[in-house]
């Protein structure tokens, strides 16, 4: 029988002008909503980033939990935070996954579908 590891992430973005001095570097918010859809208690475990810029330069990302959490995420609710990357072009991408662990110990990935980092009207 197929287990439930039905897990809803959605991503709002935000670029934060006067973050950073540096002419060269352009600093982002990101807030992230993870819903557990399913029918167990999870628990976000570690997360992987892939981060590409304008140029093709690809940085990753891993580690446990995030923001210093590893949160415990019921059926139906959903756990919320906001973190930041900077980068060397006005324009990027983020995509990734969370492991995650069902009550039930499994462990699981959730994906993070591609989202942009981008300037406002940088692109047409």
């Amino acid at each position: 029988m197929k287990q439930d590891n039905k897990i809803d992430i959605t991503v709002d973005t935000q670029y934060l002008k006067n973050q950073i001095p540096d002419k060269d570097k352009y600093a982002f918010a990101y807030r992230i909503s993870i819903c557990n859809s399913g029918q167990q208690l999870v628990q976000l475990i570690s997360r992987y980033w892939l981060i590409t810029d304008g140029n093709g330069k690809k940085t990753e990302v891993q580690g446990p939990g995030v923001i210093g959490e590893q949160p415990h995420i019921q059926p139906g609710d959903s756990f919320q935070y906001t973190s930041g990357a900077v980068l060397d072009t006005p324009v990027g991408t983020m995509q990734g996954y969370y492991e995650m662990q069902r009550e039930d110990g499994e462990l699981f990935q959730a994906p993070i579908n591609i989202f942009s980092l981008a300037v406002p009207n940088v692109l047409n």
